[in-house]
């Protein structure tokens, strides 16, 4: 099978089963179906292909969920793009990917029209909503295209979608998805999570250009349920929605749990009679933070641990694991899970040996969700995907249950509210700095966010430049999640001998006593 069959499906065997609410629009698997049919002869008269790329740039919003079965349908490969970017990380994407027609929202065009002259491979200029200069209307775009299915053969080893991660070497990579590898992914999350069909009702709150939100929303359209969706996360919208519209599951990151027990001054006083399961990733939960949301939202948790590359899900701490870490297990909280159905996870050393239970090495990953490879990188798809394992960068251990704990990182990143951060892309950053001599960033733990981002600097001059005017710089040139929260100047970057910054020395007054090295 691959992803439109089930969209397909449903429209023909219970076409005014609702599939999608967005606001005060409510749409039924026919409505969906038909302007996703529309959309993909729109891609087809556009000039595309299978295995051409299209890049979206917006928010949350029906038309980018609708882009995905579109794209699958005619074989198109649809690359999201982050809205959190800056400009000139949009344009590197976009050019990566050799997409020719990319369609954005009126609030972010504003930032293509600056990098337009950049974009080398981009022939139609789509705007979401609404007229704009030197921009064709989305609307009108799609609205001249038929609503009769495209009638193309599509493969499970054709591409689906291109999701761009971070690397260590500060430029973002390509993983290449493939229909299977998600396909599969869909019935390891299954598996795991209960999800009724043709009643559930999904709150789906994470950006989609997410790999966690990409996953759920494909489960949730599997069953023939309904995807309640939000344009961006709001703590008060979504204690709303989760009370009021009967959802039955939801997914969130750690961050947006807490800011829910928080930013809620009365959510102690609500119920949510119809939820049945949060499920949360990207970061493990505070067991405090859990047993507070467990005793208001009185419903199931599960955990997901995965990477892009993974397509979503790798292992999985199920409910009745946490059910088992609140009756005195409590080490289990620090457990992503144990593998998902299909998947093997074993922990090696530096020479690829597996290591006992209990010793700390190089998670590694094999299953059918892995990704193709890298798009157009041929040496980094050889380093992490080896004799069919990918090796994640991550440094964890696994029990005797087969429960694995992710310990540290062996790859340089910082995950804050759930997003990756490299830190050598904003040390990119602060080198561009004309004052700046020497740089290294660093993720500190964080309540709110699990790690945030702290920049040393060494300065030219040995003055110390504002914290401040070094943020706002960054702010210029990054996302504003990489931006540093903290600056501190010091005489000199520790270094070893060959030159390598030693950051375990950097981290240590900030993790010391904190039992895991990852937040």
């Amino acid at each position: 099978m691959v992803l439109h069959d089930f969209l397909e499906y449903f429209a023909r065997e219970n076409p005014q089963q609702p599939c999608v609410e967005y606001g005060d629009v409510h749409y039924n698997y026919s409505q969906v179906n038909a302007r996703c049919n529309q959309m993909a002869h729109a891609f087809g008269a556009a000039g595309l292909g299978k295995g051409d790329r299209i890049a979206w740039l917006s928010k949350n919003c029906i038309e980018q969920m609708q882009c995905f079965y579109a794209a699958s349908k005619v074989g198109v490969v649809t690359t999201p793009l982050n809205y959190r970017l800056a400009p000139p990380e949009w344009a590197y994407i976009i050019n990566d990917c050799q997409a020719t027609v990319l369609v954005c929202e009126q609030e972010l065009a504003a930032g293509i029209d600056r990098i337009r002259e950049q974009l080398e491979f981009v022939e139609h200029f789509i705007c979401l909503d609404g007229p704009r200069e030197n921009w064709r209307d989305f609307a009108a775009w799609v609205d001249e295209q038929p609503l009769e299915n495209p009638a193309r053969e599509i493969a499970a080893t054709d591409v689906l979608y291109q999701m761009y991660t971070s690397g260590t070497t500060g430029l973002p990579k390509g993983a290449i998805l493939s229909q299977g590898a998600i396909a599969q992914n869909v019935t390891m999350l299954n598996a795991q999570v209960s999800m009724p069909s043709l009643t559930v009702r999904f709150l789906l709150v994470m950006p989609l250009y997410h790999a966690g939100a990409g996953i759920s929303l494909k489960a949730v359209i599997s069953h023939g349920g309904c995807i309640v969706l939000h344009r961006e996360f709001d703590p008060l919208a979504v204690v709303h929605d989760l009370e009021t519209k009967s959802i039955t599951n939801c997914s969130l990151v750690p961050a947006m749990i807490q800011a829910c027990l928080v930013a809620v001054p009365d959510i102690e006083k609500r119920k949510f009679p119809h939820l049945k399961t949060i499920g949360y990733g990207a970061s493990p939960i505070a067991e405090e933070t859990l047993r507070r949301a467990l005793s208001i939202f009185d419903c199931d948790f599960g955990q997901v641990f995965g990477m892009t590359e993974t397509t979503a899900v790798a292992t999985l701490l199920s409910p009745e694991a946490h059910r088992r870490a609140l009756a005195g297990e409590q080490h289990l909280l620090l457990s992503c899970g144990r593998a998902a159905l299909g998947t093997q996870v074993r922990i090696v050393d530096e020479e690829d040996n597996e290591l006992p239970r209990g010793e700390i090495g190089e998670v590694a990953i094999k299953g059918p969700q892995l990704m193709d490879g890298y798009w157009n990188l041929p040496e980094a798809t050889s380093r992490s995907l080896r004799a069919g394992w990918m090796y994640t960068g991550d440094a964890g251990r696994m029990d005797e249950e087969g429960f694995v704990y992710i310990e540290d990182r062996i790859k340089d990143m910082i995950v804050s509210g759930g997003e990756n951060i490299y830190p050598k892309e904003v040390e990119n950053a602060l080198f561009e700095h004309p004052n700046v001599a020497d740089a290294a960033v660093i993720g500190i733990p964080s309540d709110q966010w699990g790690e945030s981002v702290l920049a040393f600097i060494a300065t030219k001059d040995g003055q110390e430049i504002p914290a401040d005017e070094i943020i706002g710089f960054c702010r210029e040139r990054l996302a504003g999640y990489k931006v540093p929260r903290a600056v501190e100047c010091i005489a000199e970057i520790p270094r070893n001998a060959s030159g390598k910054v030693l950051k375990k020395d950097l981290r240590e007054p900030y993790w010391r006593g904190v039992e895991r090295r990852v937040s």
